[in-house]
């Protein structure tokens, strides 16, 4: 079988370019966990937030989901989350499990509260919202529709 130098030397470029690609889309992603405080929140849906999420303020990654777990007790979902030291929360934050897209992962988005008292270590966040999925927002909107 005969060598074509055009073949080789496509193949080497596609190989070139594919491992740049891979290089700045390593480089771009932020997946280390944040190191930092831990908060607790429970949740009675977290519609599959998986370990290592993001936490977001304003859409700005301040930490990240380090487990969750099933509450034997009521059957809830106990997530545990790392804050940077940087971000100091009012006792009123509000947590709610949001989605990145209709492809994406999901995150924790925290809506900080006007209260003096800040969260500590291991501090829990009372008021959350849980995760609303996309047959729950239109079984919702066709129930108000009928009404």
């Amino acid at each position: 079988m005969k060598k074509n130098p055009v073949e080789t030397i496509l193949g080497f470029c596609v190989l070139i370019f594919t491992g740049l690609f891979l290089f700045f889309a390593g480089s771009r992603v932020d997946t280390k966990a944040v190191d930092g405080y831990k908060l607790k929140a429970n949740f009675l849906k977290i519609g599959g937030l998986e370990v290592g999420a993001d936490v977001r303020i304003a859409g700005i990654k301040v930490g990240s989901v380090l487990s969750t777990t099933l509450n034997p007790e009521d059957y809830t979902a106990d997530v545990l989350m790392s804050i940077d030291h940087s971000v100091s929360l009012p006792e009123d934050t509000i947590a709610a499990v949001s989605d990145v897209g209709v492809m994406g992962g999901k995150y924790i988005s925290l809506t900080p509260g006007k209260s003096k008292q800040l969260l500590k270590d291991y501090g829990k966040i009372s008021q959350t919202k849980d995760y609303k999925s996309l047959e729950d927002s239109v079984s919702e909107f066709i129930f108000l529709s009928t009404n």
